[in-house]
Order: C-alpha cells, then sequence, then structure tokens
C-alpha cells in the first residue's frame, strides 16, 4: 500500500500541466551543461523529499536547470544545496553535509524539504500562474505532515504559505517567526520562520552568511523543543 505522501510524489512527477516549464525542463536535460554531458538529467518535476514524519517542513523557490532538474532531488547538486545541507548537518537534521544524487545516502531527520514550483523555470522565475498551478501540491503536502515548524527560503515561499494560511499582513523578513492559528491545513499550532533563500546570490554577497542561517535551524530546534 502505497502512503498518501508517495502517491502525491508520483502524481507530482508526472504532471505536465505548464507547457513552457515542460518545454524548458525537458530541453536543459537534453542540451545539459558541459560539465554534466555524461550525466542522465531527470527532466521532470522534482518531489518532495526527507523524513516522512517529519515536524519541520522547508520550502524553497523551484529546481535549478542543472541542479534538481538533473538529479531528481530538491537542492541536489547545485550551490544553494552546497550551503542547505551543511546548516542541516550542523543542527542534526541531516546525516551527511553532502548532496550530490539521489543514490549519496543522505538522510533528513524529523525534516522534510519540498518547493513552491516543482519545474525548473527559465531564469529561475517561474511565473504567477504556474506557482498557482503547483499549490495544491503544496497544500496537500502540509496537509499530510502536518508540520510544527515551516521554514520558508525565499520571498515566494513565504507568499506561497500565506496563500494557504489566509493570513494578511504579515512581512518577510529573514529571521522573523510568526505564530500559526490551527487551520484546514494545519489542525495544531503552528510557526513560521523566514530565512533567505541559500542562493549564491545571497551567499557570495554576504546577504546570507552561514552564522545567520545556522540561527534559523536554532530557532526550529527551541519551537520543536517548545512544543514538544
Amino acid at each position: 500500500m502505497k502512503t498518501k505522501l508517495e502517491s502525491l510524489n508520483e502524481e507530482i512527477i508526472s504532471c505536465r500541466k505548464c507547457p513552457r516549464l515542460v518545454e524548458w525542463r525537458e530541453e536543459v536535460a537534453r542540451v545539459k551543461r558541459k560539465a554534466y554531458k555524461d550525466d542522465e538529467y531527470w527532466g521532470k518535476p522534482v518531489p518532495g523529499f526527507g523524513d516522512p514524519k517529519a515536524r519541520v517542513l522547508v520550502v524553497g523557490l523551484a529546481p535549478g536547470a542543472h541542479g534538481s532538474n538533473r538529479t531528481g532531488r530538491q537542492f541536489t547538486g547545485d550551490a544553494s544545496g552546497g550551503f542547505l545541507f551543511p546548516a542541516l548537518h550542523r543542527a542534526g537534521f541531516a546525516n551527511q553535509a553532502r548532496a550530490e544524487s539521489r543514490s549519496d545516502g543522505l538522510l533528513l531527520k524529523d525534516l522534510y524539504i519540498t518547493a513552491s514550483g516543482r519545474c525548473a523555470p527559465p531564469d529561475n522565475k517561474p511565473s504567477p500562474e504556474e506557482l498557482n498551478t503547483c499549490q495544491p501540491f503544496l497544500e496537500r503536502e502540509i496537509q499530510i505532515i502536518q508540520p510544527k515548524v515551516i521554514i520558508c527560503l525565499g520571498k515566494i515561499a513565504f507568499d506561497r504559505i500565506l496563500k494557504i494560511t489566509a493570513i494578511r499582513g504579515l512581512k518577510f523578513s529573514h529571521g522573523a517567526v510568526y505564530a500559526l492559528l490551527p487551520s484546514s491545513f494545519i489542525n495544531h499550532p503552528s510557526s513560521l520562520i523566514c530565512s533567505y533563500h541559500p542562493s549564491q546570490q545571497n551567499t557570495l554577497t554576504g546577504k546570507l552568511t552561514v552564522k545567520m542561517f545556522d540561527e534559523i535551524w536554532k530557532k526550529a530546534k527551541l519551537l520543536l523543543n517548545e512544543n514538544h
């Protein structure tokens, strides 16, 4: 018997609802980047992954063309993952700091990673319509996982979660923490943490430092302990 999460992930992988994204992700997978010319690219929507009993849900933006779109796993094989997984390892949410492929032995503990959009978009920019098409996948994930803490990596992920919670007036700022009341999606009180996305645009410019990022995961652990 498949679990609800396994069935949802199969549905995500087979989705072809956005013509622009289908064309782009498949073209990237066919043409490839020179450095990965011998790799077999995934070239499909990328499902969430991690601990199905997770109390922490991490929401990113969308797969990178030569990262997740190549490897088939969130934040795997690109610079954003190279910043994210060492932080998760330091915080005890991951058994190792590296993420190179779906068969690299990486395991997440008490944490599940997903995204606002499931297909690699041109210029890393999914359209609002494409994000809206993907939104039901995120809603169903949240209903299945029932997280105690949601961490939004970037403002787009933050806005997507606000659409689900139907809360108005919250502002995105790195390190901000908001309390969420029970809703039709999460049947218990939960917390929302904002973080800058660990993209090179943020990490190479010093907008997001290792110390700043580590503080996010410390906050998550504190909130879990408070809610235990």
